[in-house]
């Protein structure tokens, strides 16, 4: 009999709501990216996260990551360390690409000695170069997906969350960041990828979410999930 699968976050009935004032009135405008998600992210598995534009796919990871909290519902971490892989989250902009990744180590909770003796890692595998040590606002988009992705590899986490970040930069990087993804996958890291691609999302993960109008219109394993959503997509 195999062993089961220890949950690493539980969501249960979770929502997200964002607030803004309408200009020129006193009205609010209300959106509910997420309106009622449950499923468990079991450890060792690779989740790929499918949906329309807008549909509350990078709410998920920041949800997971701890970065925003629910206004309904619950998370639940069970002592899981996570690391959001993200173009639009975690650099401070007048910081070197260096010091950023110390900053993301210890955010990680990891030691800066065990950070600092990773450094030249990094940097060989972003292929920055002497930029490594220059402040990330001069950076291109394909350079700060390489120090995220480097960092990401490098930096032990316990959940690893991917935002899209597999489709930007040259075609080489692309492969050379899928081929130790799935190595890690493999050797059965915990992985939540959200992409736009469901060929991406059915070759690299086992399991699948899609989310639809605010809830989880199906989760399964990969195949079954993508092929339902591309058939929705006809």
């Amino acid at each position: 009999m195999s062993e089961r699968k220890k949950s690493a976050i539980s969501l249960k009935n979770v929502r997200v709501t964002y607030r803004s004032g309408i200009p020129f009135t006193r009205a609010t405008s209300v959106y509910s990216p997420l309106k009622d998600i449950s499923f468990e992210l079991y450890e060792g598995d690779s989740l790929g996260v499918l949906g329309r534009n807008g549909a509350g796919k990078s709410t998920l990871l920041r949800l997971l990551n701890g970065i925003i909290k629910p206004d309904g519902g619950k998370v639940t971490n069970h002592g899981h360390r996570t690391a959001l892989l993200s173009l639009t989250v975690g650099y401070d902009q007048n910081l070197s690409g260096r010091q950023n990744a110390v900053i993301s180590g210890m955010m990680m909770g990891l030691k800066k000695h065990f950070i600092v003796s990773k450094l030249d890692e990094i940097n060989e595998f972003a292929e920055l170069g002497e930029f490594f040590d220059r402040p990330v606002k001069n950076y291109s988009t394909g350079m700060k997906q390489r120090l995220g992705m480097a960092v990401a590899i490098h930096l032990k986490t316990d959940v690893l969350l991917i935002d899209e970040i597999l489709a930007v930069g040259d075609s080489k990087f692309r492969k050379k960041s899928e081929a130790v993804m799935k190595e890690k996958i493999t050797s059965g890291d915990t992985v939540v990828l959200v992409s736009h691609s469901a060929e991406t999302v059915k070759r690299l993960c086992n399991k699948a979410v899609w989310i639809e109008n605010g809830v989880v219109a199906q989760y399964g394993d990969s195949k079954s999930v993508v092929a339902a959503y591309e058939e929705s997509q006809k």
